[in-house]
């Protein structure tokens, strides 16, 4: 009797595993497919404009959106604003860098990296915006090593503030292809 029950438990459970697994909950894999419509096959990513002080980080946002494009194979993109189905434009709008903590000859040891950015996706055949996030807000922090005798050494700062930017980047690019092409 005890055998039987365990049996029925058991083909019991497996039949719920095998519904479950075969329920198609219609969900996909991140980064697979795209919910934009089918005409749209070259997408115009012009240079973001740059509202900060930040000399060329609106080259690197710019690039690193566009080498996501492409990475992902399906569509054309051209560093024009004519002559495309979809324009994506970008404003960035603020760039803070702030001490978040201090060794104990009360220098900064640890910078925050925020960067704001305004970004909208057009359908440039019907004139209406797919996507946009006014104030995109992406972060980093980094450590600031001290050079010979713990004074902060200029090289250091420069090279992790840089090194942030890159992980920024990178981390914005995938964001807004993504929410772009996934419908997030």
């Amino acid at each position: 009797m005890r055998s039987l029950r365990r049996w029925r438990n058991g083909w019991l459970a497996g039949a719920l595993v095998a519904a479950l697994a075969c329920s198609g909950c219609g969900y996909a894999l991140a980064g697979q497919g795209s919910f934009l419509p089918d005409y749209i096959q070259t997408i115009g990513v012009p240079l973001f404009e740059n509202g900060t002080t930040v000399f060329e980080i609106e080259q690197i946002l710019t690039q690193q959106v566009r080498s996501e494009f492409i990475g992902r194979g399906q569509y054309r993109v051209i560093a024009a604003d004519t002559g495309v189905d979809a324009l994506l434009s970008g404003t960035i709008s603020n760039i803070s860098i702030q001490p978040a903590t201090f060794s104990a000859q009360q220098q900064a040891s640890r910078y925050i990296f925020q960067l704001y950015v305004a970004i909208e996706f057009r359908d440039l055949t019907t004139d209406e915006v797919l996507w946009e996030n006014p104030q995109l807000l992406f972060s980093d922090e980094y450590e600031v090593a001290s050079g010979s005798g713990g004074e902060l050494d200029a090289s250091t700062f420069f090279g992790q503030q840089s090194n942030a930017v890159e992980r920024i980047a990178r981390d914005f690019g995938r964001t807004v292809v993504s929410s772009i092409l996934e419908a997030f």
